[in-house]
């Protein structure tokens, strides 16, 4: 059974086949967040303490650190940063981290001042990414997140992506790195744009699991890019890629749809033992009530007549 073990200063959590869905919280990222991005260059971290915070009460599993604020301060040092970055969660929170930088110096500085043992995102199959970051991999001993593309850039076709992730745990294999320390990620399509991305992501996921034997990930919310409701797409896919294989995502935890579909895949799949999270999560859950549903709802008010829904159905969908 594949084990990929990660760890903060006091907690270890294994992300396995066998084992419950690891969440990694996604929300310190200032990519497409100017306010945040902006606060960080100030020196000011308090959405960044917020977000760790609240992500680990919804449930994260492991945390994802990213400190790439260049659209916003082009002169900014990163690896500085993801250094500040990394100390200051990794002081107010207990779970493990991921580094994510696309700069080998900020990985290598975050690296040095890690406590436990991070997952490192991320590695692609790009020559210079190879000899740049498996080198590190294999000094601090960590885990590594292995994108699937190259040189050629990403893929439509899924055996290509596939290829590209056999070569990468290869690479990784030369450098006398185990493939349980290799997390792929076969990069999710939006369905909006690639109508089969789904039964793609499924049907490779399927592949790494019982071909390379590797645990995998994937940006989640990729799926749903560009449609309306993207949460309810995101709660759909969960279970069905939790089915086929995938064992961890990069997701945000404080989407309480989207955490119910990972705890509730957890029982489905047998990995939460006795239903223990699903009871203790929620013994009190108490829905809303019909009436105050129906308000918060689109159009609200009473419930339309059948040829009334009809219309508003069609409408909603347009």
């Amino acid at each position: 059974m594949t084990h990929t073990l990660v760890a903060s200063q006091s907690r270890e959590v294994v992300i396995g086949f066998d084992k419950p869905f690891c969440v990694i919280g996604e929300r310190i990222n200032p990519t497409g967040r100017k306010k945040l991005a902006a606060e960080m260059v100030e020196g000011n971290f308090e959405t960044v303490r917020k977000d760790a915070l609240e992500q680990v009460a919804a449930g994260a599993t492991m945390l994802d650190v990213n400190a790439g604020v260049t659209a916003v301060d082009p002169n900014a040092t990163e690896p500085a940063l993801l250094v500040q970055t990394l100390q200051i969660v990794q002081d107010l929170v207990d779970v493990p981290l991921s580094i994510d930088s696309s700069v080998t110096a900020a990985i290598e500085a975050a690296l040095k001042v890690a406590k436990g043992r991070p997952l490192v995102n991320s590695v692609t199959g790009e020559e210079e990414k190879l000899e740049a970051i498996l080198p590190l991999i294999k000094k601090y001993d960590v885990p590594v997140v292995a994108i699937s593309n190259d040189e050629t850039g990403i893929s439509m076709d899924p055996d290509v992506r596939f290829a590209v992730a056999r070569k990468i745990v290869e690479r990784a294999a030369d450098h006398g790195i185990k493939s349980h320390d290799i997390v792929v990620d076969p990069l999710v399509m939006p369905i909006g744009a690639l109508g089969d991305a789904g039964r793609q992501v499924f049907a490779l996921v399927r592949r790494l699991r019982e071909e390379l034997k590797v645990n995998t990930t994937c940006g989640l919310s990729n799926i749903s890019f560009g449609l309306p409701h993207r949460h309810g797409v995101n709660a759909a896919f969960i279970p069905m890629v939790i089915a086929s294989g995938m064992t961890s995502a990069i997701m945000n935890p404080c989407r309480p749809q989207e955490m119910e579909a990972v705890r509730g895949a957890n029982v489905l799949m047998g990995t939460d033992e006795n239903c223990a999270t699903w009871i203790m999560t929620y013994r009190d859950y108490a829905p809303a009530a019909p009436a105050a549903a129906a308000a918060a709802s689109p159009g609200g008010g009473a419930r339309p007549g059948r040829r009334g829904g009809r219309a508003a159905r069609v409408g909603a969908a347009g």
